[in-house]
């Protein structure tokens, strides 16, 4: 008798939000360390504007999960999170 596998739960874009900061973390400090190729800067400055917009959406989906809880009957009606202003 076959045995169904289930599939891997997918990260929460939390996780991946703290999993892409930190490596973008670290990808700025070897670039800041002034070691790499001019070759190996612009794959590390391409991976970061990666992990940049992974980011971003991350935090844009988060900040949708707080207008929802807030007033779930009218989401777009929800306050803005001013980072500025903490």
């Amino acid at each position: 008798m076959a045995r169904k596998s289930t599939p891997e739960p997918t990260p929460s874009p939390v996780a991946d939000f703290e999993h892409a900061l930190q490596e973008l973390e670290q990808l700025v400090a070897r670039m800041e360390s002034g070691d790499m190729t001019l070759e190996d800067s612009l794959s590390a400055y391409e991976r970061g504007v990666g992990l940049y917009r992974q980011c971003q959406g991350a935090l844009q989906q988060a900040e949708l999960r707080v207008r929802q809880l807030s007033d779930p009957a009218q989401p777009e009606n929800g306050e803005v999170f001013d980072f500025d202003h903490e």
